[in-house]
């Protein structure tokens, strides 16, 4: 944060501050807020009181921490002002985020009306297109003429989500077309909007999963999608400001997935030790009970070892390398299937694909292998062994780093849950008994 408005702030010089404010973005003035010990914030906050407007938008632009801070230090009549200007979107995030008694509050501050929106989008499941969508949107019939259209723009258009495109419904509210607002404003004045307006709707229903929704904005490149009920009635709509959220949130949960961390909502340095610790441990001791397979692995071939001690130096590279495999063919399933290019009947093409992928990656790997066993060891009967394991531990690794993914998804699973750390257990178990049970078959063990 700039040292000059943190001197100011410390210094307390409120009627320089608030001048600096008018001038600010309000993304900037929430982050301010954001840094600012508590008892500060709240006081710096309340200088916006004379923009409601602005109020509102820093409002929503902040951590949910901090807007439950303020729910509860400011005043009711305070409250009400900026849920007042807030969108009901916002206030829906506000609730799933804060304390039900804080959000009691937050529901007790805003109409009757504008409450019983807040319920209706609350009732949908949280991973919906329901649940991230907003109701304040600019309605239009057919037989509405473009001066009309353009009246009810000017007049509505204030506290609506966006203007930019209209959505043209029936007496019965049924979604029927769209039209632009750029397409509104270079019309005659006497045309209908039935005649202007495009009838081929991209659209979602209310119950869609969310993340097929951001496939789609990203797909049609669209700036709102309209949501209808299983009857077609319009519901309301998603922007794209919601669909980067949830591609942020499922990006994030993905990643800690992959890296085995369970996921949290609470930023890094606002997140306690013992609360990083808790994210942690469960993968942590998961990955180790399953990495103890790899023990009781060398205890089963404990003979085959003592005989021929060489075998342990080749473990490292045969783990390694089918972990690594596994990895490989696991994040590009998962991203491939994340962007909606693979679907769960395509397992079989993938296993056929991934298949012809770990042997064409094994004659590269095998070749240099073998090649480096002779010259070091002089031992051709050992170069095949490891050679051959190394090809059968590619081919299974990238099997599984494929299927476990799909299955994941078919079981309604994160597949990202089947990733590294995961799949790397799995093979490491899977590559030592390959490699024991052929060398011993070889060597006589």
């Amino acid at each position: 944060m700039d040292k000059n408005i943190l001197q100011i702030i410390n210094e307390k010089q409120y009627d320089d501050l608030a001048v600096l404010f008018a001038h600010m973005n309000a993304v900037d003035i929430s982050d301010i807020l954001e840094y600012v010990e508590e008892e500060q914030a709240v006081e710096v906050f309340r200088l916006l009181d004379d923009d409601e407007k602005l109020s509102a938008d820093v409002f929503s632009y902040l951590s949910s921490e901090r807007q439950r801070l303020f729910v509860e230090e400011l005043t009711d009549t305070e409250v009400v002002e900026i849920m007042e200007d807030l969108s009901v979107d916002d206030i829906v995030d506000l609730i799933e985020d804060i304390p039900d008694d804080v959000g009691t509050r937050v529901l007790e501050s805003i109409s009757t009306e504008k409450g019983e929106i807040v319920d209706r989008i609350l009732d949908y499941p949280e991973d919906s297109a329901g649940s991230i969508m907003t109701t304040e949107i600019v309605e239009l019939t057919a037989d509405t003429t473009v001066k009309e259209a353009l009246h009810t723009i000017r007049t509505s258009g204030v506290d609506k989500e966006t203007i930019y495109t209209c959505y043209v419904v029936d007496d019965e509210r049924k979604l029927i077309g769209v039209i632009t607002a750029d397409t509104l404003l270079y019309s005659k004045l006497s045309d209908k909007v039935e005649n202007l307006m495009e009838t081929n709707v991209i659209f979602a229903t209310a119950s869609d999963d969310r993340e097929v929704l951001a496939t789609n904005f990203s797909k049609y490149d669209l700036l709102a999608m309209p949501v209808v009920s299983r009857s077609g009635n319009l519901v309301g709509i998603v922007t794209v400001d919601d669909i980067l959220r949830v591609i942020t949130e499922e990006d994030t949960e993905d990643f800690t997935n992959i890296v085995g961390v369970s996921s949290a909502d609470v930023p890094y340095m606002k997140t306690g030790v013992l609360g990083h610790a808790k994210n942690r441990i469960i993968w942590l001791l998961t990955l180790m009970l399953t990495a103890a397979v790899a023990g009781a692995v060398f205890s089963v071939f404990e003979d085959a070892l003592e005989q021929m001690a060489i075998l342990v130096a080749f473990t490292p590279m045969l783990m390694g390398t089918g972990g690594n495999a596994g990895a490989q063919a696991s994040t590009v399933i998962i991203r491939g299937m994340a962007l909606g290019e693979i679907v769960k009947t395509d397992m079989l093409k993938l296993v056929w694909r991934e298949t012809r992928i770990a042997f064409a990656c094994s004659l590269v790997l095998g070749v240099v292998n073998f090649g480096r066993i002779v010259l070091m060891h002089q031992n051709f009967t050992l170069a095949w062994v490891v050679t051959l394991c190394l090809v059968i531990t590619l081919v299974v690794s990238n099997m599984i780093g494929c299927v476990l993914p799909i299955l994941a998804k078919t079981l309604k699973m994160d597949p990202a849950i089947m990733a590294a750390p995961l799949i790397t257990a799995i093979v490491d178990g899977t590559a030592l008994v390959v490699f024991f049970m052929v060398a011993s078959l070889a060597f006589g063990l």
